[in-house]
């Protein structure tokens, strides 16, 4: 009798747990309700676009049908948000997320402030990978990279976390810039503006943002572009190096190769750990049906001139995981560099 009841239990324990993965399940949780999206970055930069526009598509693609409000939380370039997806926002499906591309990178690099594990998020999936440039309005004296290597440049950054504080100190330590951070800046716009209004010489954004939004500065040759931040030059971009080219030995390569990958993850979402597996399934499958089947969302960014390469979240997961297999004395000497 007492076996009998056992396994009377236990199949009433999976017929409930079947239950809960069925598509009927996923749509009785979402249906009606509020799915919270938090943005790491103030509002201006391609972070925020990817994400308010995903906000307003997403939802009609996921069973049930759920509203998507986006809210900013800026704040230590991003790790504000990474910290609170991690260990407070609920891990039911009801909270994603955008933060910056280098999380995993920071993470591996024991960068302060860090208070989540990168490769346990759920990754729902990537919009587009990312090529950051570095450049100095017209104004300055600093007007290639070699310029970099002579005199004291005032860059903005976006806070620990951003390209734009790690850039400069891997270059300062392996190419021997002299790049002179200055934080405080909620969002690649407020650091832009920082430059135009000569409070910084340099800055940072991407090149689909400085060629969509700020077209006017390269067609009239308001900005000098020092450095491009992936593995091969833009077709767009001949003459402006790659930064893998400024590597003086096979290891400073290797770094400076490293963390360029933090522009393949480029503008993605996450979920906190834990969600359940039918509902991660729920969420990746959506991101990838709004992104290259809706129609409306893709000429939204296409008007916006913001690309387009999604990349499937399991993938994405893999990617953050094969990440933190960096090998420790390459990750070490990395962490030398920037705390310096």
């Amino acid at each position: 009798m007492k076996i009998a009841n056992v396994m009377s239990a236990a199949a009433l324990v999976v017929g409930v747990l079947g239950f809960a993965g069925t598509p009927q399940a996923q749509e009785d949780f979402y249906k009606g309700r509020t799915v919270n999206m938090y943005i790491g970055f103030a509002p201006g930069g391609s972070y925020d676009l990817y994400a308010r526009t995903l906000a307003r598509y997403l939802g009609k693609h996921i069973p049930g049908a759920p509203t998507i409000v986006a809210q900013t939380m800026p704040g230590a370039g991003s790790f504000r948000a990474a910290n609170y997806l991690f260990s407070v926002a609920p891990k039911d499906g009801s909270a994603i997320g955008m933060v910056s591309q280098a999380i995993a990178l920071e993470e591996m690099l024991g960068t302060p402030g860090i208070m989540f594990k990168s490769a346990e998020f759920t990754w729902i999936g990537r919009s587009t990978n990312i090529t950051e440039l570095m450049m100095t309005w017209h104004t300055s004296k600093t007007r290639t990279f070699k310029d970099a290597l002579e005199r004291q440049t005032p860059t903005a950054s976006t806070g620990p976390g951003s390209p734009s504080e790690g850039w400069p100190r891997l270059l300062n330590g392996i190419a021997g810039s002299k790049f002179n951070i200055i934080g405080g800046y909620q969002a690649s716009a407020n650091a832009l503006l920082a430059m135009e209004r000569g409070e910084v010489d340099a800055s940072f954004t991407s090149w689909d943002t400085l060629s969509a939004s700020k077209a006017e500065w390269l067609q009239n040759k308001r900005v000098n572009i020092l450095v491009q931040f992936n593995r091969k030059r833009l077709p767009g971009l001949p003459e402006t190096p790659s930064v893998v080219e400024l590597a003086n030995t096979d290891e400073d390569r290797r770094i400076l190769d490293f963390y360029v990958t933090g522009a393949e993850v480029g503008r993605s979402f996450i979920a906190p750990p834990g969600l359940p597996p039918e509902r991660t399934k729920a969420l990746r499958a959506a991101f990838m049906k709004m992104s290259l089947e809706d129609a409306e969302y893709r000429a939204e960014l296409e008007r916006a001139k913001a690309p387009i390469n999604a990349m499937p979240g399991d993938e994405l997961q893999q990617m953050i995981v094969d990440i933190m297999t960096t090998p420790p004395a390459l990750i070490e000497r990395m962490r030398k560099i920037l705390s310096e």
